[in-house]
Protein backbone atom coordinates (compact mmCIF):
# COMPACT_ATOMS: atom_id res chain seq x y z
CA UNK A 1 0.00 0.00 0.00
CA UNK A 2 1.06 3.69 -0.65
CA UNK A 3 0.91 4.76 2.76
CA UNK A 4 2.67 1.66 4.29
CA UNK A 5 5.61 2.58 1.54
CA UNK A 6 5.88 6.42 2.55
CA UNK A 7 5.82 4.85 6.28
CA UNK A 8 8.77 3.14 5.19
CA UNK A 9 10.53 5.81 3.33
CA UNK A 10 10.04 8.66 6.27
CA UNK A 11 11.23 6.23 9.02
CA UNK A 12 14.39 5.40 6.84
CA UNK A 13 15.09 9.07 6.08
CA UNK A 14 14.39 10.38 9.94
CA UNK A 15 17.91 9.65 10.69
CA UNK A 16 19.13 11.45 7.61
CA UNK A 17 17.29 14.27 8.27
CA UNK A 18 18.25 14.52 11.88
CA UNK A 19 21.72 14.52 11.65
CA UNK A 20 21.48 16.74 8.34
CA UNK A 21 20.04 19.44 10.62
CA UNK A 22 22.59 18.34 13.84
CA UNK A 23 25.07 19.47 11.14
CA UNK A 24 23.24 22.87 10.20
CA UNK A 25 23.88 23.67 14.00
CA UNK A 26 28.14 23.30 14.08
CA UNK A 27 30.19 25.54 12.78
CA UNK A 28 32.48 24.23 10.28
CA UNK A 29 35.38 26.00 10.89
CA UNK A 30 35.36 24.96 14.38
CA UNK A 31 37.70 21.35 14.48
CA UNK A 32 37.73 19.75 17.17
CA UNK A 33 41.13 18.87 18.38
CA UNK A 34 42.35 16.17 21.21
CA UNK A 35 45.13 18.49 22.62
CA UNK A 36 43.60 20.38 25.57
CA UNK A 37 44.32 18.67 28.40
CA UNK A 38 47.44 17.35 27.12
CA UNK A 39 51.05 18.39 27.47
CA UNK A 40 51.58 20.63 24.47
CA UNK A 41 54.34 19.76 21.75
CA UNK A 42 57.72 20.54 22.98
CA UNK A 43 59.45 22.95 20.25
CA UNK A 44 62.98 25.02 19.59
CA UNK A 45 62.35 27.52 17.17
CA UNK A 46 64.08 30.38 16.05
CA UNK A 47 62.99 34.19 16.46
CA UNK A 48 62.54 36.16 13.08
CA UNK A 49 60.61 39.40 14.22
CA UNK A 50 62.01 40.46 17.74
CA UNK A 51 58.65 42.28 18.88
CA UNK A 52 58.39 45.54 20.41
CA UNK A 53 58.39 46.74 24.02
CA UNK A 54 59.16 44.64 26.98
CA UNK A 55 57.93 41.90 25.17
CA UNK A 56 60.45 41.58 22.35
CA UNK A 57 63.32 38.82 21.64
CA UNK A 58 66.36 39.27 19.82
CA UNK A 59 66.06 38.57 16.30
CA UNK A 60 67.83 34.78 15.85
CA UNK A 61 66.86 33.89 19.85
CA UNK A 62 65.61 30.22 20.21
CA UNK A 63 62.39 30.02 21.94
CA UNK A 64 62.21 26.48 23.64
CA UNK A 65 58.74 26.04 25.10
CA UNK A 66 60.48 23.85 28.34
CA UNK A 67 62.29 27.54 29.21
CA UNK A 68 58.46 28.84 29.40
CA UNK A 69 57.31 26.35 32.07
CA UNK A 70 55.67 28.57 34.78
CA UNK A 71 53.78 31.07 32.34
CA UNK A 72 50.90 30.92 29.87
CA UNK A 73 51.48 30.83 26.54
CA UNK A 74 49.42 32.08 23.72
CA UNK A 75 50.67 30.18 20.69
CA UNK A 76 48.98 32.04 17.38
CA UNK A 77 49.72 30.42 14.26
CA UNK A 78 49.80 32.87 11.39
CA UNK A 79 50.43 33.54 8.05
CA UNK A 80 51.38 36.64 5.67
CA UNK A 81 48.68 34.94 2.81
CA UNK A 82 46.27 34.67 4.96
CA UNK A 83 43.21 37.34 5.18
CA UNK A 84 41.79 36.05 8.11
CA UNK A 85 44.86 36.68 10.37
CA UNK A 86 44.81 40.57 9.28
CA UNK A 87 41.35 40.70 11.30
CA UNK A 88 42.80 39.55 14.40
CA UNK A 89 46.35 40.89 14.32
CA UNK A 90 45.86 44.65 15.75
CA UNK A 91 43.62 43.42 18.56
CA UNK A 92 46.05 40.00 19.65
CA UNK A 93 49.21 42.72 19.32
CA UNK A 94 47.30 45.32 21.43
CA UNK A 95 46.24 43.04 24.13
CA UNK A 96 49.54 40.65 24.31
CA UNK A 97 51.44 44.56 25.41
CA UNK A 98 48.94 44.95 28.30
CA UNK A 99 50.58 41.74 29.60
CA UNK A 100 54.05 43.36 29.91
CA UNK A 101 55.93 42.09 33.12
CA UNK A 102 53.50 39.62 33.88
CA UNK A 103 54.35 35.60 33.69
CA UNK A 104 52.55 35.36 30.25
CA UNK A 105 53.92 34.84 27.08
CA UNK A 106 52.78 35.48 23.19
CA UNK A 107 54.24 34.20 20.65
CA UNK A 108 53.33 34.16 16.85
CA UNK A 109 54.47 30.54 14.17
CA UNK A 110 54.89 31.72 10.79
CA UNK A 111 52.77 28.81 9.03
CA UNK A 112 53.91 27.63 5.73
CA UNK A 113 55.62 31.35 4.94
CA UNK A 114 58.96 32.51 4.35
CA UNK A 115 60.63 34.85 7.25
CA UNK A 116 61.16 37.86 4.91
CA UNK A 117 57.30 37.97 3.77
CA UNK A 118 56.90 37.37 7.58
CA UNK A 119 58.98 40.87 8.22
CA UNK A 120 57.53 42.74 5.47
CA UNK A 121 53.63 41.72 6.79
CA UNK A 122 54.14 42.57 10.32
CA UNK A 123 55.79 45.81 9.34
CA UNK A 124 52.24 46.42 6.78
CA UNK A 125 50.34 45.54 9.75
CA UNK A 126 51.88 48.15 12.20
CA UNK A 127 54.12 46.32 13.91
CA UNK A 128 53.82 43.59 16.64
CA UNK A 129 53.96 43.64 20.28
CA UNK A 130 55.26 39.91 21.12
CA UNK A 131 57.97 38.16 19.11
CA UNK A 132 57.15 35.76 16.08
CA UNK A 133 59.11 32.47 15.10
CA UNK A 134 59.65 30.06 11.76
CA UNK A 135 58.80 27.17 11.50
CA UNK A 136 60.81 25.71 8.91
CA UNK A 137 58.71 22.47 7.33
CA UNK A 138 55.72 23.21 8.96
CA UNK A 139 56.76 20.31 11.65
CA UNK A 140 55.24 22.19 15.16
CA UNK A 141 52.28 22.99 13.03
CA UNK A 142 52.17 19.22 12.57
CA UNK A 143 52.59 18.07 15.78
CA UNK A 144 49.93 20.73 17.27
CA UNK A 145 47.44 19.15 14.38
CA UNK A 146 46.85 22.60 12.66
CA UNK A 147 43.99 22.57 10.59
CA UNK A 148 45.06 26.01 8.53
CA UNK A 149 45.53 29.90 9.77
CA UNK A 150 45.10 31.79 11.82
CA UNK A 151 44.68 28.90 15.18
CA UNK A 152 45.52 29.97 18.86
CA UNK A 153 46.19 27.39 21.57
CA UNK A 154 46.54 28.43 25.44
CA UNK A 155 48.79 27.09 27.58
CA UNK A 156 48.47 26.71 31.19
CA UNK A 157 52.02 27.16 33.42
CA UNK A 158 52.53 23.38 33.54
CA UNK A 159 53.03 23.55 29.91
CA UNK A 160 49.46 21.92 29.19
CA UNK A 161 47.01 22.66 26.52
CA UNK A 162 43.78 24.16 27.88
CA UNK A 163 41.83 26.05 24.94
CA UNK A 164 42.16 26.53 21.03
CA UNK A 165 40.73 28.89 19.29
CA UNK A 166 39.79 28.37 15.26
CA UNK A 167 39.71 31.55 13.51
CA UNK A 168 40.40 35.15 14.68
CA UNK A 169 40.32 36.01 18.03
CA UNK A 170 39.03 38.30 19.98
CA UNK A 171 40.49 40.71 22.56
CA UNK A 172 37.46 39.24 25.08
CA UNK A 173 38.30 35.66 24.64
CA UNK A 174 41.77 36.08 24.82
CA UNK A 175 41.60 38.13 28.01
CA UNK A 176 39.42 35.84 29.33
CA UNK A 177 41.40 32.66 28.54
CA UNK A 178 44.67 34.21 29.85
CA UNK A 179 42.73 36.02 33.05
CA UNK A 180 41.43 32.47 33.76
CA UNK A 181 44.83 30.59 33.39
CA UNK A 182 46.95 33.07 35.31
CA UNK A 183 44.17 33.20 38.22
CA UNK A 184 44.66 28.76 38.30
CA UNK A 185 48.49 29.27 38.10
CA UNK A 186 48.66 31.46 41.24
CA UNK A 187 46.06 29.28 42.94
CA UNK A 188 48.57 26.33 42.43
CA UNK A 189 51.40 28.63 43.86
CA UNK A 190 49.48 28.95 46.93
CA UNK A 191 48.82 25.65 47.65
CA UNK A 192 52.34 24.52 47.23
CA UNK A 193 53.50 26.77 49.78
CA UNK A 194 54.45 25.17 52.69
CA UNK A 195 52.40 25.72 55.79
CA UNK A 196 54.06 27.92 58.94
CA UNK A 197 55.43 25.76 61.70
CA UNK A 198 53.59 26.18 64.67
CA UNK A 199 55.11 28.62 67.44
CA UNK A 200 57.21 27.37 70.45
CA UNK A 201 55.31 28.34 73.39
CA UNK A 202 56.16 31.63 75.28
CA UNK A 203 59.06 31.18 78.32
CA UNK A 204 58.53 33.17 81.25
CA UNK A 205 61.54 34.97 82.86
CA UNK A 206 62.55 31.99 84.93
CA UNK A 207 62.81 30.03 81.46
CA UNK A 208 60.16 27.58 81.92
CA UNK A 209 57.15 28.16 79.73
CA UNK A 210 54.65 31.37 80.49
CA UNK A 211 51.93 30.43 82.81
CA UNK A 212 48.31 30.89 81.61
CA UNK A 213 46.58 30.69 84.85
CA UNK A 214 46.08 32.21 87.69
CA UNK A 215 47.79 31.71 91.23
CA UNK A 216 46.62 28.64 93.10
Amino acid sequence: MNWRRASIAAAAAAPIIGLFAWGLTRDPNNIPSPLPGRAAPSFALAVFSPGQGGLMRPAGDTVRLADLKGKVVVLNFWASWCLACRDEHAALSQVAATYEGQPVQFLGVLYNDVPDKGRAWIAEMGGQSYPSVDDPGARVAIDYGLYGVPETFFLDGNGRVAFKNTGPVTPGMVRLKVDSLMAVAALQASAAQPAPAPRAPAKDRAGGPEKTGGAK
